[in-house]
């Protein structure tokens, strides 16, 4: 269970079906194969061996994949760059990272210059082009090769054997303090996303990796590839695991975007276009507007063809019961699956489908996440306790290079290994969790905690708003005011007043929001996950 090995026997099974796709260049399963080879050789021939970095600073394309195989293939750990990432956060990353080499865009090279001196493990510079950079020209990186120039000149890499206890690693953002890179053994991610992933395409569960590609072959040649498109970026956890690693372990078809932010018209041309089975998008931030553009269909009049669609999943965010339902009423056969986890680990899901009703932030807790107590005792279920959510199973080997965090974070209880990404719930009498939220985001206002997601589902459910995000601002008074931040629909008018007096209707007023400051847009990373600390300052400043 290793992806570059389970890749490259999917590869030999179906090599001329597509594997990956953006914008009008698609690459069979045998040239995903083969470019990802010759890009291990290229990292082998620089010097690189087992357990190397290799920064990956790029936003949705064809080569951010061919990339990740290639490093895969030597056994290397691919190192996810936010885009977004200005000079100083590239450089902590990759020097945080110990990365000895990066593949970046053409349009992000003057950054890339501005640091490259500041970074002497550097073996390998390998720019994509996509363009000029903000300057409108293309900067020089001193050493820098083109991406397509490394392919063309490097045989393929001939295949090796691996080892299940490979290092991955993906950098969080996280919500507080510097990204981390959580650690994972290689073959229980495989294993686990397999496991994830096979049931949703109709095939059985292999009990051992050379069964996989058989499986997917069958499928294949029964007219039934899965395709894929990843809304998010795939350098985030959401785009990567549920829009490309777990697709592409059953043999998919993935077509990333290739606009720079969510285009919901893009999305749904694509769908069309590739009779697209699977999006995978983030919370109300991106269904809302794909509602929209449902409703307001084709320049031409016509409404977009969705009858490929099967499943959209999400996580990270509050996907709320009446933004799932929307979505239903226009693809009425799509089954919505809603993941609770983070990077560090997965604790339950909310499947819902036309006659499948269900609860906003009420999850199935997964067999083997448990929720504890301060004490670290379970809470009982139907108690009303608030604890927090323990994931079990494949749990991370821990942040790199931070060992007191790995420690709060992964702790053994009972004998057993679970990791605590922070998330707050009480358990139903029938097990069920009810997600509270992160509790690094708990507002402590008058003697009472405030989860923000609460308050913020609430306020979306006020008619004219669009977004919310709810944040503490210091005051005399309570300690923390509970602020929200909100967005409204083009063209509605909405009082604040109106705003708290709907929460108070519905929860208890402490909850309720002190103010309300309405904004064009509500700050979000491109994968749709909340910017608190952007919210909070617009809050404070006001």
């Amino acid at each position: 269970m290793h992806f570059a090995t389970v890749w490259e026997s999917i590869a030999d099974a179906i090599p001329g079906s597509p594997a990956i796709t953006n914008a009008d260049v698609t690459r069979s399963w045998a040239e995903y194969d083969d470019r990802g080879a010759r890009f291990a050789q290229a990292l082998t021939d620089a010097g690189l061996g087992p357990d190397s970095k290799v920064g990956l600073y790029m936003y949705n394309c064809n080569e951010y994949l061919e990339s990740q195989f290639g490093v895969f293939k030597m056994r290397g750990v691919a190192i996810n760059v936010n885009y977004r990432y200005l000079d100083e956060e590239l450089w902590y990353l990759l020097d945080n990272s110990d990365s000895e080499a990066i593949v970046f865009h053409s349009s992000l090279a003057d950054r890339v210059a501005r640091v490259v001196d500041r970074l002497p493990n550097l073996k390998l510079l390998v720019m994509v082009d996509d363009g000029p950079d903000a300057s409108g020209s293309i900067t020089e990186v001193p050493g820098a090769q083109w991406y397509d120039d490394v392919i063309a000149g490097h045989e393929p890499m001939e295949r090796i054997e691996r080892r299940e206890d490979d290092v991955y690693m993906l950098y969080t953002g996280g919500t507080t303090g510097m990204p981390k890179g959580v650690m994972y053994a290689v073959g229980g991610l495989c294993a686990g996303l397999v496991n994830s992933g096979f049931p949703l395409f109709g095939l059985e569960l292999p009990e051992t990796a050379d069964q996989i590609a058989p499986r997917v072959k069958e499928l294949v040649e029964a007219g039934g590839q899965y395709t894929s498109v990843p809304c998010a970026p795939v350098m985030h956890g959401t785009g990567c695991w549920l829009g490309w690693f777990i697709p592409m372990v059953a043999g998919a078809h993935v077509v990333t975007l290739t606009n720079r932010s969510l285009d919901a018209h893009e999305v749904l041309n694509v769908v069309e276009r590739h009779q697209v089975n699977g999006l995978t998008i983030v919370g109300d931030s991106f269904a809302k507007p794909l509602v929209r553009a449902l409703d307001e269909g084709k320049p031409d009049g016509s409404k977009y063809d969705m009858s490929s669609i099967k499943i959209m999943n999400s996580s990270g965010v509050m996907w709320t019961t009446e933004v799932k339902n929307d979505l239903i009423d226009r693809v009425e056969q799509v089954v919505l699956i809603d993941a609770m986890g983070s990077t560090e680990g997965s604790m339950g899901s909310q499947i819902m489908a036309k006659g499948l009703p269900a609860e906003t932030a009420r999850f199935t807790k997964g067999p083997l996440a448990k929720v504890f107590n301060e004490h670290d005792e379970e809470v009982v279920p139907g108690s009303g306790e608030v604890g927090m959510v323990a994931a079990g199973g494949n749990v991370p080997l821990g942040y790199f290079k931070d060992e007191a965090k790995s420690a709060r974070t992964f702790r053994v209880i009972k004998g057993e290994r679970y990791s605590f990404p922070g998330d707050f719930a009480t358990v139903e009498e029938d097990g069920t969790l009810i997600l509270l939220g992160r509790g690094s985001q708990v507002i402590n206002t008058g003697g009472e905690k405030v989860f923000p997601e609460e308050v913020e589902e609430a306020v979306k459910r006020v008619d004219g708003v669009l977004d919310c995000l709810v944040v503490g601002v210091p005051d005399e008074k309570f300690g923390n005011a509970v602020t929200a931040v909100a967005s409204l629909i083009d063209g509605a008018s909405v009082e604040a007043a109106t705003v708290i007096a709907s929460v108070k209707s519905e929860l208890a007023g402490f909850k309720a929001p002190k103010s309300v400051i309405f904004v064009d847009q509500i700050p979000r990373a491109p994968n749709g996950k909340a910017n608190y600390k952007a919210a909070k300052a617009i809050a404070e400043a006001k």
